[in-house]
Formats: structure tokens, C-alpha cells, sequence
């Protein structure tokens, strides 16, 4: 089978690989598309995410769909040819944090395409059933990518608290972004994205965005403290925890708001203003992946089809994987959401 080998910042290498029959308990699945998360674009471009560091070789992916080729012993309710959301998360299932129902930061994690996990960009995985999803008809699999960001979205609503009638900022319109305006739109929520690239900024507007802001070009708290008599939004959400961000979300909010941070910043060490937030009593709130969101999310997708569509721009074979990331990486051809085809 081909394996996307991520073995040095910007470089991939396709090599073949090879993997055993599906385990007791376990499902062969065939991966047919994998969606582009920010964070892998953090290992290609950065070497690592945070202050985790990128292992070499690594397989990155997190956000696939696909195919059922075979059940190994015990398995029931899949056949080949069933088509799937796949859920990258594996959880213990045993310790304080699952038993209280708080699996995403579950003490024994294991989330494919971290270092000594492999993602997805390759065409076999062997999964553990409870992480096959079955897709509703009327989906198709490029579509079904978008279940585990939005299902990351889905998480960040319950910090968030979004109500009928609220305002909020949503900073960066990356695909986390623009999935964050348009559930913040289905809310009910009136929303400013906040995206100094003007394509992105356009995408925003299709989302649902009630209005756009380049901060590059003017002052962003200013223009948000304007545009709400000086009062602010009722919370923001930080998607591109970069380029002051954190600093102007705090600055935007109203006394006793929130900031929620779903992006992850590159920095190790990030520095904001924590006093902007202390003055106004504020709540910050950080995001860990999701927690059991998943059906929710492909529900959503189901529903709104018409929403989602326009930010699902490129689609490339993962023998274009390196040149795709670049074009991520540089912002190219308009590009929103990037959809790595394994055929």
C-alpha cells in the first residue's frame, strides 16, 4: 500500500508499506480522502505543533473517510464496501477522565498521526469498530472529511455557550474558522471574522459572516468596539493564535466575556496581555480536540450540504501531497479547504 512519509519540514516522500489482517475487535478500512488539518500544516511548515515536535518519518491525516475492506474476529454490523467517517481518537476507556466522561483528554490517548501513531495518509488502517461512523446516503466521502474538525467545532460551542441573539469574533478563517462562523450562524449568533487574506475573508462571508475585518488594514478592536457601542462582543474565538490574535480577542470581548482558543499557536511559550482579560473578568478557554461530537457533526453536514459546500475548494492525489501542502502553506489558488484523494 502507498504511505505519505512526512520525513523532514516540507518534505514528503511516497512509499510503499505493508499491514496485517484486521485484529479481534478491529475493522480494515480502505482510506479514500483525508482533509488537511492546520496541525499538519504546523509539523510540514514548523517541524512541530506547539511544543510538540514532529518525529521523522511521520504519517500525518486525521480527518478521513473511507471504505471497509474486512472485519477481523468478533466484529458485527460491517461488511466490505460500507463507507465510514473514521474517528482518529482511541481512548482507554478506564481512567478518571473517560469514566467521567471527559475522553478527549483521556490519560492514555492515542490519536493517529502523531509521532508513533500513523495518520491516515495511506491507503489501509486497521481501526477498532467503535471508530467507524457509517455515512448516511446522501454523503459523499470529500464531504464526510469535514466531521472531525466540525465535530472539534461542535466542542468549542459547549465553552463558548453561544445563545440566540449574542455576538461574537471569530479571529482566522482557516477551515476551523469558517467552520466556527457558520455553526455560530446556525446559533443564531451575529458574527465578525477576523482574516487578513482576502479569499479567506470572502469564504467567511459565504459561511454566514455578518461582517469581515482585515486587521491588517485597520485597527480590529476599534472597528468591533465601534460596530457594538462600545460595549464588544459576548465572546471570541480564537482560530489563528498568531499574529496578536489572543490580544485583540480580549480586547474585543465585553466585561465578564469569553475568549475560547480552538488554534493552537507555534509558539512555545506564547505570550498575550493577560491583564485586558483580568480587568474584565473574563473567561479563557481552551480547546482538546472533541468528545464523542462526531454523529452531531455528520448530522449537521447531512442537513446543510448548501452550507458547507463552499469552503471545500481543492482536491489533490496523494502523489500531489507535497505540492498540495505548499499550496496551503502559501495561501494559493483561493484555496479553503484542501482534500488529499487517495482514488
Amino acid at each position: 500500500m502507498r504511505v505519505a512519509h512526512l520525513v523532514a519540514p516540507h518534505r514528503f516522500n511516497l512509499v510503499s508499506g505493508q499491514i496485517e489482517n484486521p485484529g479481534p475487535g478491529e475493522v480494515q478500512v480502505r482510506v479514500k480522502m483525508v482533509g488537511v488539518c492546520g496541525s499538519d500544516l504546523h509539523n510540514f511548515s514548523e517541524g512541530s505543533v506547539g511544543d510538540a515536535p514532529a518525529l521523522f518519518p511521520m504519517v500525518l491525516g486525521h480527518e478521513p473517510s473511507g471504505m471497509v475492506v474486512a472485519t477481523g474476529p468478533g466484529v458485527s454490523g460491517w461488511s466490505p464496501g460500507d463507507r465510514a467517517a473514521l474517528e482518529p481518537a482511541i481512548y482507554c476507556y478506564h481512567c478518571e477522565y473517560c469514566r467521567s466522561g471527559r475522553h478527549n483528554v483521556c490519560n492514555h490517548i492515542r490519536f493517529l498521526s502523531q509521532p508513533g501513531d500513523p495518520g491516515f495518509f495511506r491507503d489501509l488502517v486497521n481501526l477498532p469498530a467503535a471508530n467507524l461512523l457509517p455515512l448516511p446516503p446522501e454523503l459523499d466521502l470529500r464531504e464526510a472529511t469535514l466531521f472531525e474538525p466540525l465535530a472539534v467545532i461542535l466542542h468549542s460551542m459547549k465553552l463558548a455557550e453561544p445563545r440566540l441573539g449574542d455576538t461574537a469574533a471569530v479571529f482566522g478563517a482557516g477551515p476551523i474558522g469558517l467552520l466556527t462562523v457558520a455553526i455560530l450562524k446556525l446559533s443564531g449568533v451575529r458574527v465578525w471574522a477576523v482574516e487578513p487574506v482576502t479569499h479567506r475573508r470572502e469564504l467567511a462571508k459565504k459561511m454566514g459572516a455578518d461582517a469581515t475585518i482585515d486587521p491588517s488594514a485597520i485597527d480590529t478592536v476599534r472597528q468591533i468596539l465601534t460596530d457594538t457601542g462600545q460595549r464588544g462582543v459576548d465572546f471570541a474565538i480564537d482560530c489563528a493564535a498568531k499574529g496578536g490574535s489572543l490580544d485583540q480577542a480580549a480586547g474585543a470581548i465585553r466585561r465578564a466575556g469569553r475568549v475560547v482558543v480552538t488554534g493552537i499557536p507555534s509558539e512555545v511559550r506564547p505570550e498575550f496581555d493577560f491583564h485586558t482579560l483580568r480587568r474584565k473578568e473574563a473567561a479563557l478557554l481552551s480547546v482538546r480536540r472533541s468528545n464523542h461530537e462526531s454523529e452531531q457533526a455528520l448530522d449537521l453536514i447531512k442537513n446543510h450540504r448548501a452550507l458547507f459546500a463552499p469552503m471545500l475548494t481543492h482536491t489533490r492525489p496523494i502523489e500531489d501531497i507535497e505540492k498540495a501542502f505548499f499550496l496551503l502553506e502559501r495561501y494559493d489558488d483561493g484555496v479553503g479547504k484542501l482534500i488529499i484523494s487517495l482514488g
